[in-house]
């Protein structure tokens, strides 16, 4: 993760929630009084995101000490400590909630894609995120993803061309689509086309793409429209792939598979924090 955006998103979340100051902690407690916070996992999975406990911690209170007991990617289960904080009893407690909020849904994404992974079963296919990210958190989310073992897709809008049906609706066909982005665009930009038939794969690799995508189709159309393309262009399945369904794309033969729901409809791993 990158640390100088980082602080910026963890100092905008402090202040949304401590505002001018903890008024319950900062009634009962004097800042001089210490503790320690133990973080304690509530559910088996991986963990993800533990730079983020430093992290706030350090915009708190400079003075609090933190120590690791796992590593990001590692396995977690029922009643581990995961991590421990020292220091002021009113800057842990301030942070607590931020920190959880972050950990626990980037743990379960983690968690997620590490299940995604094995379900597949297949070392040949990368797992991949998509933009159905929560605004804010995206540069997190698909850190967690890495995590758990998956792959990024692009980032955003700006750092690789898609070619989606509105676009070759609008434009008129996949042809004029990839050739206006070619004469447009630079040569170290990819160009990833997304086809749902045939005769539309046929057509992107007479184009020119150099990732075409099979959206929405069963992993017979995939082992299908697979062996149509030249090994030098990538391949990507996505659509109406879920944990219930995704072993039977295993040797469908594309490269990547991605997965909406690694993002958008996780369940946050629970995490506690304890104090002593």
């Amino acid at each position: 993760m990158n640390r100088l955006k980082l602080h910026a998103l963890l100092q905008s979340f402090l202040v949304e929630d401590i505002g001018d100051r903890d008024l319950t902690s900062s009634a009962i407690f004097p800042p001089s009084e210490l503790g320690k916070g133990t973080f304690i996992a509530k559910a088996d999975g991986i963990i993800s995101g533990l730079q983020i406990i430093q992290e706030a911690y350090q915009l708190l209170d400079s003075r609090i000490k933190v120590d690791y007991f796992y590593k990001d990617g590692d396995q977690v289960n029922v009643g581990d400590t995961i991590a421990e904080v020292h220091g002021s009893i009113v800057s842990i407690l301030g942070g607590e909630r931020v920190i959880l909020n972050l950990v626990q849904r980037m743990s379960g994404i983690a968690s997620t894609t590490r299940q995604s992974v094995r379900t597949l079963n297949d070392a040949a296919i990368n797992i991949c995120d998509t933009r159905k990210t929560t605004p804010g958190l995206r540069m997190l989310e698909k850190y967690a993803v890495v995590t758990g073992g998956g792959k990024n897709h692009r980032f955003g809008l700006y750092d690789g061309v898609m070619i989606k049906d509105n676009h070759i609706a609008f434009c008129g066909s996949i042809t004029k689509a990839v050739s206006a982005v070619r004469e447009n665009s630079g040569h170290m930009v990819k160009i990833e086309v997304e086809t749902e038939s045939k005769e539309e794969v046929l057509e992107a690799v007479r184009a020119g793409a150099d990732v075409i995508m099979f959206d929405n189709r069963k992993p017979s159309e995939v082992r299908e429209f697979a062996v149509l393309v030249p090994k030098y262009i990538m391949t990507e399945a996505s659509g109406g792939i879920t944990l219930t369904n995704i072993a039977e794309y295993a040797d469908t033969g594309v490269d990547f598979i991605s997965l909406g729901f690694l993002t958008h409809s996780v369940t946050s791993l629970d995490i506690s924090l304890l104090v002593r």
